[in-house]
């Protein structure tokens, strides 16, 4: 296959992916599946109920490590080089054999961050995707310590410099960092609003990373879309420390005798 043969398989699948959302959007969630209607039960009570509800898969059956997830992720929101919102580990089986678990924020529905946040400055936005309003945030990092994914990273210098009109930092694109602060991954809100791919699941030239909709019950990895309720029951997808009641919003599909305990 070219590089522009791919290309356009990339793009054929963002488009029907889009055309899956738009379709759910406009009749409903796709099959009734137990988790769209988990999905819109949790909808937040008197308020408009979003159109969206993202959800993220990682197949560690396809990861090589190559870690152009991470790079792609600090290019686009200019972080430092100690800032990993979507961090790589080299892991090995009881029997020595390497796989990688690409790890980022789990946007719990039961957020043990969003609890403990004495300022209000975590928050949960309509789709799920848990932010941090770093205007309001006052780096005393209670959050980071409740996270048990060790999925924020503080901010202890200034961030590299942004480009002169991407001044205006926001929750959904905090960009540039505040030092003081704690950041983490946003699923890429700003591009998802846009209906583009994060930028790990672009970066991703193995398609082990999937970004998902709860409601229209469907994901894609950029090059080809699945049904996400069926895709995880047919790959005994997980989630990682499910045990803790964080309710993670963030599935792994193993493959390899991988056990994620750590």
């Amino acid at each position: 296959m070219t590089e522009r043969t791919a290309q356009h398989s990339a793009a054929v699948t963002r488009r029907r992916f889009l055309k899956a959302l738009a379709a759910a959007g406009a009749g409903g969630a796709l099959g009734g599946t137990i988790v769209a209607e988990r999905a819109a039960a949790e909808a937040p009570a008197g308020g408009k109920e979003a159109a969206r509800q993202w959800a993220f898969v990682v197949d560690m059956r396809k990861c090589d490590g190559c870690e152009k997830c991470r790079k792609s992720c600090q290019k686009t929101h200019y972080l430092s080089v100690d800032q990993k919102w979507i961090n790589v580990y080299q892991m090995a089986t009881t029997t020595g054999q390497k796989y990688f678990m690409p790890r980022l924020c789990m946007h719990c529905e039961n957020a043990p961050c969003l609890r403990v946040c004495p300022v209000g400055a975590t928050f949960k936005n309509g789709e799920g995707v848990v932010l941090v309003d770093q205007s309001i945030c006052i780096g005393c990092r209670t959050c980071m310590a409740a996270c048990p994914y060790e999925a924020r990273y503080f901010n202890w210098s200034e961030p590299p410099e942004a480009p002169a009109g991407i001044q205006q930092a926001m929750p959904e694109f905090p960009v540039p960092q505040k030092k003081g602060t704690v950041g983490k991954c946003i699923l890429c809100v700003h591009n998802t609003e846009m209906g583009k791919l994060p930028a790990c699941v672009e970066a991703c030239t193995m398609e082990a990373l999937y970004i998902g909709d709860l409601k229209a019950d469907v994901a894609t990895n950029g090059r080809e879309t699945v049904k996400l309720s069926k895709f995880l029951r047919e790959n005994d997808a997980i989630r990682f420390r499910e045990d803790l009641g964080t309710r993670p919003r963030v599935w792994y599909i193993l493959g390899h005798g991988q056990k994620l305990d750590f």
